[in-house]
């Protein structure tokens, strides 16, 4: 692809993933760099009040820099190699982070939110759902949250290891449009242009494309873990749910900016599959079906001629046994298959729910987590 295309990529991405290193935010280990830490706040704001087709562009950002700040805090030099000593680290540095996006988001017009994950949150369903709503609901109030893994509790069996991890899988959760990584290089070369002169920067290429993780490096900071084959390795993640990725020399006035509006800057890693694409086509293709609703004549047609969410109102029966988030086959009343999607409610729930209204949800349940039983971006209609 040529570089046109791909700044259009970014230029066109309504909903950002955004995530900064440690080298970035940091005075190279010495606490939070409270200007650099400024400046991405002018940026974000700078995006959120922007528009991409009459919406409102959406920006979650993942910020490293806790365990460091909580170096500076405890004033330890090196970094400690002890799970425990680095969990306190990022208790006590936590603090710091999290009260200097405010105050700089604030100072921008911004609001913000800390949220901390681990893999656990995102490997558990329900727990997926649960923080995928709560990231959703504050982007649609306007809201930046900040993400970090959560430090203070992971163990060795639980942590994502690295904030590109962490940033993808944000990306999915959220379902990005891009996801840029900003960090202290300028991007991929075909080699590491400190050993060798004959390497060349990569402007663009296809995100998973296997050659790209042989031309990656290793880690180059003492202060964060990542390296270049790690974004490469997020990149090709992001793009299972149709998000590419954007790798980019952090220190590049006004990155964020002209990235937005579509300056080829760094490397674009471009996904091969739309967002709604992959999910529809992971959706279609799910063989561990947990069960399934019957829905009501009036119900398929809305679902096969409107593209539009399976409500209670139109199910009139369940079978089976799921859980929230689970995949589930919708039936006509003959019993064959005419879609499936993510269910918002268990089976339990769902044989409550048949034939009612959504206003009767919180009535009968004693809560309402959606007012649909599977909402039109997590279902996929499979003939009609």
């Amino acid at each position: 692809m040529n570089q046109k295309t791909g700044a259009s990529v970014l230029h066109t991405a309504r909903r950002i993933v955004v995530k900064v290193g440690s080298s970035l935010v940091t005075n190279e280990g010495r606490g939070l760099d409270e200007a650099a830490i400024g400046e991405w706040s002018r940026q974000l704001a700078a995006l959120v009040r922007d528009s991409v087709g009459g919406m409102r562009r959406e920006v979650v950002m993942v910020s490293s820099g806790a365990i460091a700040e909580g170096m500076k805090r405890l004033g330890w030099a090196t970094r400690p190699q002890e799970i425990h000593e680095l969990q306190a680290a990022a208790a006590v540095g936590q603090m710091g982070l999290a009260q200097m996006y405010e105050t700089k988001l604030r100072e921008n017009g911004l609001g913000s939110a800390q949220v901390l994950l681990t893999h656990a949150d995102l490997a558990n369903r329900e727990r997926y759902l649960n923080a995928r709503a709560t990231l959703v609901t504050l982007l649609q109030l306007g809201v930046v949250p900040v993400i970090n893994e959560n430090d203070t509790v992971v163990t060795d069996e639980i942590k994502f290891g690295d904030n590109d991890t962490l940033s993808a899988l944000v990306a999915n959760l959220v379902e990005a449009d891009a996801l840029v990584i900003l960090t202290d290089q300028k991007g991929l070369y075909t080699a590491d242009p400190r050993k060798d002169p004959a390497a060349e920067f990569v402007h663009e290429a296809t995100a998973g494309d296997p050659a790209l993780e042989a031309m990656a490096g290793g880690a180059g900071s003492s202060i964060g873990k990542g390296g270049m084959i790690t974004k490469i390795l997020a990149a090709k993640r992001a793009a299972n749910s149709g998000a590419s990725t954007v790798i980019a020399w952090g220190r590049e006035p006004d990155a964020l900016l002209r990235l937005a509006h579509g300056e080829p800057i760094g490397t674009l890693l471009v996904a091969q599959t739309g967002k709604n694409q992959a999910r529809k086509r992971w959706m279609a293709d799910h063989l561990q079906l947990r069960g399934a609703v019957t829905v009501d004549d009036g119900a398929v047609a809305k679902l096969q001629g409107a593209n539009t969410s399976l409500l209670p109102i139109g199910m009139t029966g369940v079978d089976g046994h799921f859980s929230r988030g689970d995949v589930i086959a919708i039936r006509d009343g003959a019993g064959a298959e005419i879609a499936r999607g993510l269910a918002n409610y268990s089976s339990a729930e769902a044989k409550l729910l048949c034939k009612k209204p959504s206003s009767d949800i919180a009535t009968l349940l004693g809560y309402m987590a959606e007012p649909e039983m599977v909402h039109r971006t997590n279902l996929v209609v499979l003939r009609g």
